[in-house]
């Protein structure tokens, strides 16, 4: 055993009855009754940084939950780090599908099995041990910041306003996160990038009133044909998106990365199988693993309109109505995207309809060049604490607030995430493997002695 690895090895109770301590504040910022919880989780956190080494660690107001600041200066001319964490939490239901209860930790089979044992609150413990660790033993050469917010599961609706206020208090060289995901326990990977997202509701309406579809059908237009032939025309055979100017801004991506997305174990026929479909589709010219991560999608989310109930109805609706999504990639504003989706399906309605889009929520999308000093001190991390070089991986979901960051900071983001897609975030039985943790740990701390 290495000293990293001794220190976890010791700490390791403690550390388990710190982070029992977070994980039993059920933390939910959906559900209004749960406010006082996120204050208390806020103010546990803020305890927790102080007896890690931080020299100051504050519960801050924003126009929604708190926020947690803290801090840890060791040299005004030394490359400083923020690291950003989320201390809310999903609800738990389902719970009856849990084994344990969400909120009382329990250990077994090597994991940690609660809810926020991945995400969040697991992941970011991760951070702070790995700082603890470096400042007890008078090896950070980093300054460090800590910013945990409260909202991050409905969106972080107060962040970027906070952020705008804080542009001083939070400048850094680099946003370290611990809040994804890696390919495999045997199989450690680095996100560099997300998706963004636009997304719109559009209603399309013909006759001012519902008609009986025997004395109109053939004679008027029906609203749903009319919606299903006008979204039909949004994407061509070869699976691109047929908006003007769509892809004026899509970054093609570089061919070391290509290469990279090319080596990532992939079993197609699993994969189809696991969905239960005969075949996969998409755009022409790009594998499957580049589709769903680093090029922009078209989805119809929702659709309906006229008479869905149990048996039948013949009638010719009124009105027509879809939920509309598109998954951005880098440099894709999502809205300039939104304003040249709406003026483009507005434009092929035909006159028998009347067509009204809605713009809804969206988000940027995010890339970290893997030419980053600061993401080749975690790949470094990554390869000495699993063992392996990480492989650089694109993501096809979306964290909104880290494209903020970099709007609202100029600051890049090294997105150094632990988590796995057994790790059951969000569903019943979330759980976060202790041998991961450990390593974690390690990883984080190679982080800082590399990045300089």
């Amino acid at each position: 055993m290495n000293e990293i690895q001794k220190y976890i090895a010791a700490n390791e109770p403690k550390m388990m009855n710190d982070l029992f301590s977070l994980i039993r504040i059920p933390s939910i910022s959906a559900k209004p009754e749960h406010r006082a919880d996120l204050m208390a989780c806020a103010e546990r956190w803020a305890q927790l940084l102080l007896e890690a080494g931080a020299d100051e660690a504050i519960v801050m107001p924003s126009k929604g939950n708190p926020i947690v600041y803290g801090q840890k200066i060791v040299d005004p001319a030394a490359k400083t780090i923020l690291v950003y964490a989320h201390y809310d939490v999903m609800p738990a239901e389902p719970l009856e599908l849990w084994v344990s209860p969400p909120f009382e930790p329990e250990i077994r089979d090597g994991h940690l099995w609660a809810r926020g044992a991945d995400d969040d609150k697991g992941q970011s413990f991760i951070q702070v041990k790995a700082f603890e660790y470096l400042v007890k033993n008078e090896l950070l050469k980093n300054n460090v910041k800590f910013i945990f917010e409260g909202e991050e599961e409905i969106g972080s609706p107060s962040l970027e306003a906070f952020c705008e206020r804080h542009k001083e208090l939070l400048q850094a060289d680099v946003i370290l996160v611990s809040d994804t995901s890696m390919l495999g326990a045997e199989l450690p990977s680095l996100t560099t990038g997300l998706r963004g997202l636009a997304y719109w509701e559009v209603e399309v309406t013909g006759p001012n009133r519902d008609l009986h579809s025997g004395h109109f059908g053939g004679a008027v237009a029906n609203p749903i044909n009319v919606l299903c032939g006008m979204i039909n025309q949004v994407v061509d055979a070869d699976g691109r998106i047929t908006i003007p100017g769509f892809y004026d801004d899509v970054e093609e991506v570089p061919t070391a990365e290509r290469e990279m997305i090319a080596h990532i174990p992939f079993d197609e026929a699993k994969y189809k199988a696991a969905i239960g479909v005969k075949e996969l589709a998409g755009e022409k010219g790009y594998s499957t693993l580049e589709r769903n991560s680093c090029r922009p999608s078209f989805d119809v989310c929702g659709i309906w309109g006229g008479y869905t109930g149990e048996g039948s109805k013949t009638v010719l609706p009124s009105k027509a109505f879809a939920k509309l999504s598109c998954r951005l990639v880098a440099h894709q504003d999502h809205h300039q995207i939104s304003k040249l989706f709406t003026d483009y399906f507005c434009s092929i309605a035909p006159d028998t309809v009347q067509v009204k889009v809605t713009p809804m929520h969206g988000g940027q999308g995010y890339v970290c060049p893997i030419s980053l000093p600061a993401y080749q001190a975690a790949a470094k991390g990554f390869e000495i604490a699993f063992g392996k070089k990480p492989l650089a991986v694109r993501r096809g979901g979306s964290i909104p607030i880290i494209s903020t960051f970099e709007q609202v900071l100029g600051i890049k983001t090294v997105l150094m995430g632990f988590g796995l897609e057994s790790d059951a975030i969000h569903s019943p039985n979330e759980n976060f493997s202790l041998d991961i943790f450990r390593k974690g740990i390690e990883a984080v701390v190679e982080f800082h002695h590399a990045y300089r």
